[in-house]
């Protein structure tokens, strides 16, 4: 028999159960015949039997549907029960899932505005060093100019001074030893008539005649001054322009061009570099009264032509210590090519304020003593 409450399986339906009928033992099979009142009495038990039988399994059939009836409710409640947990859990879970998502918003707009931030302040950044980087160019630029201009200054100055000597006193020092066709008018003299032809440029010789030796005339040559006026217009120093290629090989280079070729090429490098220094000799143990017979009586060879011949100067090649004593022909033909490049070095750096047939005068003045020189002509010293 059924009894209690039947125990459930989670998402499955009770099974059914038979109800329990009583079986009558019949009892073994005989071969002997029952008599017959025994017969009757059996056919009466089991007519009354028949009639219990319908009305137990129509009960057991009734109560199985109850049963069944209570599980099926007892189950949907609780999968109801279930259903409306899974529902709270999701109903959750969604919420949770929206709060992060909301933070997840959040954190990435304040990741672009921190990125946008850091890029806006890198420019920012960047574009100050820039401008702070063009501004430090300049003034370095402006600086080295300055500094430039002040050690040509000083360079000339200092080659202006050394050159000059009692003994070889330097004309552009001292413009009252330059000749009267060169000096001008002075305080005191008289003004010759030859004076004012020899200042103007243009006064030319008349065919057919012969100048006197104070008089010279001048006539521009015009592929020489257009040489001129192409490297005027942007001045360098590079030897592949033709103005200065034509003065490299006309004047620079025989003007440079000794005896001992391997100090020859040191001295003239060493020209271009302006890093030359020519210095007087001076006796420091010989009385002062003596000085002047040694040194014209001195037997030293110049180094650069190799000649014996008195050397009164000698000259250091950038930083060394040594030095080479040379002749005063040779050290009238390096003064003459320096005075050409320091001449030229102003134009380059702006100090020459002229036009350009002046500047054309004297840069021709300038080679004439550079080919004086090479020819052998030099200021006498005294």
């Amino acid at each position: 028999m059924w009894s209690g409450q039947p125990h459930l399986d989670e998402g499955h339906p009770p099974p059914l159960e038979a109800a329990p009928v009583s079986w009558k033992s019949v009892g073994p099979c005989k071969s002997l015949r029952e008599p017959p009142g025994g017969l009757a009495e059996a056919s009466v038990g089991e007519e009354a039997q028949g009639e219990e039988d319908p009305a137990a399994a129509q009960l057991d059939v009734l109560r199985l549907r109850s049963s069944s009836m209570e599980i099926r409710e007892k189950g949907s409640e609780f999968l109801k029960e279930e259903l409306h947990k899974a529902q709270k859990e999701l109903k959750l879970k969604d919420k949770e899932c929206e709060r992060l998502s909301k933070v997840r918003e959040q954190l990435e707009q304040e990741l672009e505005e921190l990125t946008a931030s850091l890029f806006e302040e890198a420019h920012k950044m960047v574009r100050e060093a820039n401008m702070k980087q063009a501004a430090s160019e300049k003034q370095l630029k402006e600086a080295r100019g300055k500094i430039d201009m002040l050690q040509a200054e000083v360079t000339a100055l200092k080659t202006l001074v050394i050159t000059s000597t009692p003994a070889s006193p330097n004309r552009e020092l001292h413009p009252q030893l330059l000749s009267p066709t060169k000096a001008g008018p002075r305080k005191g003299h008289l003004r010759h008539k030859s004076t004012s032809s020899t200042l103007c440029p243009t006064v030319c010789p008349t065919a057919g005649h012969t100048l006197p030796p104070d008089k010279e005339g001048k006539e521009v040559d015009t592929v020489l001054f257009a040489e001129f006026q192409a490297w005027r217009e942007s001045p360098t120093l590079d030897k592949t322009c033709p103005f200065l290629e034509r003065v490299y090989r006309e004047d620079v280079g025989p003007c440079l061009d000794f005896t001992m070729q391997e100090l020859s090429v040191l001295v003239r490098a060493a020209v271009e570099d302006n890093t030359l220094t020519i210095e007087p000799v001076a006796s420091q143990t010989l009385p002062a009264m003596k000085v002047a017979a040694v040194e014209c009586g001195s037997t030293n060879t110049c180094a650069l032509s190799g000649l014996a011949r008195a050397c009164r100067h000698r000259i250091r090649l950038g930083d060394s210590e040594g030095h080479y004593y040379i002749s005063p022909s040779s050290r009238a033909r390096i003064t003459a090519v320096c005075n050409f490049f320091t001449y030229i070095r102003y134009i380059q750096q702006g100090l020459v304020r002229q036009d350009a047939e002046p500047m054309f005068w004297e840069i021709m003045r300038l080679r004439k003593e550079m080919s004086l020189a090479k020819l052998g002509f030099f200021p006498q010293e005294a």
